[in-house]
């Protein structure tokens, strides 16, 4: 249980003087919360450590990267002799290649692939890519899901499904947003009416493997599928946002699970290993369009880096081991299970949902299927159970529209200890 958090008030004040909102991306201020962020200074396993010395089981997990815990030893280590030859060099290595090559193992979709420095990029670029290839301007995206922060896609629905979008922030120029179209995901109806209405002009869809920027929503089943269909069926190219999902369902993402074949597919987070990565990737037609093959320009300083790469090589020949899969599933069914039976037992109403190691419990008495529906949870009972969970030593995602993520350091003793706090926050809803 947290004691004093003394000396992560003392590191906001003088961080809100120097950085807007004292944090370097807005989640982290806990404003949909109503407390004030912990500042952390270490993290080991499936713990986590604030300025104060106070440990937390952590279920945000560098929001997914962290899928083996925290500082694993052999990430560590390989990092460690990688420090030691250089952190940037400007120029390829040989390890970009073994990165790409065991991606592109993994993703069959996938014939080549690109390395950038974060997700945003990741699905920024892939939206510049096929926009080029296919010579149109438009592009679909959900009502709910989040795709990064370039201008593209952030980008809300108008007076509905099939008009066109408006900027979701000051800055995002108008011209721009109306090339953004906004569907309701899992109605596979409202993708087709915005087809029809625009049956040339739409370069690509993109779509989250599974959305955990709503909170986790799995897919109705056959919707992805009449994704792709609808999508060959206009000439528009799929792209499978992944970036989340990725390694998070099984070792080839959501795309492996409901055997989709995207176009373009989008990853990060947990191909860093907890370094800053993303990648896009697909067919070989349309990735050979960037340059310097082709016309598409995308480039970054930072892209490949060589301490980046290790970390994920070491994390996904982790991944690939023996029954790791069936042990982080095994840990993630044992919380979520749990969860279930103490709100049904403490006549809290809400909805578990879960996708591999990813879950969220949306504080309302309806199934989730989208945007609409998540947005019924109750904002206050989340804030009052997360906050009782924070002080009992859990640290979960500050908002209820994240997905909170297991590892495969956490154990069935750390289940047990966060179930016993779930029991205490939600006996006091």
């Amino acid at each position: 249980m947290a004691k004093t958090q003394k000396r992560s008030a003392q590191i906001l004040k003088k961080a809100i003087r120097l950085i807007p909102g004292g944090v370097n991306s807005p989640v982290r201020a806990y404003k949909a919360v109503g407390g004030k962020p912990l500042f952390i200074k270490k993290a080991k396993g499936s713990r986590i450590f604030d300025a104060d010395g106070n440990s937390y089981i952590d279920y945000i997990g560098s929001w997914g990267p962290m899928i083996l815990g925290h500082a694993h030893p052999r990430v560590t280590s390989a990092l460690k002799k990688a420090v030691e030859n250089g952190t940037s060099y400007g120029a390829p290595t040989e390890l970009e290649v073994v990165l790409a090559e065991m991606t592109v193992k993994a993703f069959p979709s996938m014939d080549m692939v690109r390395f950038v420095s974060s997700g945003t990029e990741a699905t920024m670029s892939a939206i510049r890519l096929a926009r080029a290839y296919t010579k149109r301007d438009g592009i679909i995206k959900f009502e709910g899901c989040y795709h990064g922060h370039s201008d593209s896609l952030l980008v809300k629905a108008g007076s509905g499904a099939a008009t066109f979008g408006v900027p979701d922030s000051p800055g995002v120029p108008m011209d721009l947003a109306r090339h953004t179209y906004n569907a309701v995901y899992n109605d596979l109806s409202s993708v087709k009416e915005i087809f029809e209405r625009n049956p040339d002009s739409i370069a690509s869809l993109i779509v989250e493997g599974v959305p955990g920027n709503m909170g986790v929503v799995p897919p109705k089943e056959g919707f992805l599928a009449g994704l792709k269909e609808v999508c060959k069926e206009h000439g528009a190219l799929l792209i499978m946002d992944e970036v989340m999902s990725g390694f998070r369902l099984c070792y080839g993402g959501a795309q492996k699970v409901y055997k989709i074949d995207p176009d373009l597919t989008c990853l990060g987070k947990v191909i860093g290993g907890g370094l800053p990565v993303g990648a896009f990737g697909g067919k070989r037609e349309i990735m050979e369009g960037l340059s310097p093959v082709g016309p598409v320009y995308q480039a970054g300083t930072l892209s490949g880096n060589p301490v980046a790469m290790t970390a994920g090589i070491e994390t996904l020949k982790l991944l690939q081991k023996k029954g790791t899969y069936d042990r982080l599933f095994k840990t993630t069914g044992a919380l979520c299970g749990g969860l279930k039976e103490i709100a049904e037992r403490r006549g809290v109403p809400c909805h578990v949902a879960s996708a591999g190691s990813m879950f969220t419990v949306f504080f309302t008495d309806r199934a989730v299927e989208n945007w609409t529906d998540a947005k019924t949870s109750d904002l206050g009972t989340f804030s009052k159970y997360f906050l009782g969970m924070l002080k009992n030593g859990v640290y979960l995602p500050p908002s209820q529209f994240e997905a909170v993520f297991v590892s495969l350091a956490h154990t069935m003793g750390d289940v047990e200890k966060t179930l016993e706090a779930a029991d205490r926050a939600f006996g006091a809803l």
